[in-house]
């Protein structure tokens, strides 16, 4: 590996891989696209279509998602970047127009999720379809949609830990990054004749996480015990996975009140949430199953009473014959 990275260069120095020339955005007749929006657009696109396909093959209609989509789309990013904005106001409020150019990243997905979670609610409630089993569906096309949406930090060097010189470790030019998020311990491994710094990519953990939080829903599709278990298992899995990776991140949204990492506490509850939650929903359901087994038992020794005595009836009527 040179000592020397281009400007636009990507290394993954462990694993052999040097990229040259990575690009943040391409140009179509003089109009610059950025790739982090062309990334979250496909991932948009193909959780689509993976939530049609989940939804045929749980007899419900593909059309209600489509019919959905586009009001999740635009709310959820929306709320995306009202939420990366509310806590990194520091970084907006010398300049409030820069809030508007997402096209340079500044999207979390909590914010999105969130507001995804209230327009399904609304849209649920006003069409009188079953939010429940609809959140359900929508589940699988958002970690799809998440995996593939985190390349966009990729592209944009950004969403990267901190020092490391693991398997995966990265290696990014300082003058790709936010001198912000260059930590005190990325330069003491930088040498004098060195213009990158070595870090963690998140972003990758990130979605190799949620690769295979997809992977166990699909198989656990079929076993599942009621309409949100899903969801709830989706909140526990992927809070898991957030709260440790999220506390290796140099970019971390900080409470204005607390110091701490908001994004990081925000994960811990949900993994509480959806445990408690989906263990409570489970024992409320056993104990109606227990409740109807001695109603059953009766009704049945009533029907086998009844039986018997009609047999008994029908053999004196014979015999008198």
């Amino acid at each position: 590996m040179p000592d020397i990275m281009g400007k636009m260069d990507i290394a993954f120095p462990n694993l052999h891989i040097y990229l040259k020339d990575v690009p943040k955005s391409f140009s179509i007749f003089g109009f610059d696209i950025a790739l982090y929006g062309v990334i979250i657009g496909l991932g948009f696109f193909l959780a689509l279509l993976l939530i049609s396909r989940m939804a045929k093959k749980t007899g419900q209609n593909p059309d209600d998602y489509w019919d959905i989509a586009v009001y999740i789309i635009v709310f959820s990013i929306i709320g995306a970047r009202i939420y990366y904005v509310f806590f990194a106001w520091d970084y907006y409020k010398d300049n409030p127009i820069s809030v508007l150019y997402i096209r340079n990243g500044g999207l979390a997905i909590y914010g999105g999720v969130i507001a995804g979670f209230l327009t399904a609610f609304i849209y649920t409630k006003v069409k009188k379809k079953n939010f429940l089993m609809m959140a359900d569906t929508i589940m699988y096309g958002l970690l799809l949609g998440q995996l593939i949406g985190r390349w966009g930090n990729f592209t944009n060097r950004e969403a990267f830990g901190e020092y490391t010189n693991g398997l995966l470790a990265m290696r990014l030019p300082v003058d790709a990054v936010r001198g912000g998020e260059i930590t005190a311990l990325m330069k003491e491994h930088m040498s004098a004749a060195t213009n990158y710094i070595q870090v963690s990519p998140t972003f990758l953990y990130e979605s190799l996480w949620n690769l295979c939080l997809l992977i166990l829903l699909f198989i656990y599709c079929k076993h599942k015990k009621f309409n949100g278990e899903i969801v709830l298992l989706y909140l526990a899995g992927y809070g898991l996975g957030r709260s440790w990776i999220e506390g290796l991140r140099t970019d971390q949204l900080i409470m204005h009140t607390t110091g701490l990492p908001v994004s990081q506490m925000l994960a811990i509850c949900l993994v509480i949430f959806g445990v408690l939650a989906d263990v409570i929903v489970r024992i409320r359901i056993m104990g109606k199953e227990v409740s109807t087994w001695p109603e059953a038992a009766e009704a049945e020794k009533e029907t086998s009473e009844i039986e018997t005595s009609e047999k008994e009836t029908s053999e004196k009527e014979t015999k008198t014959e």
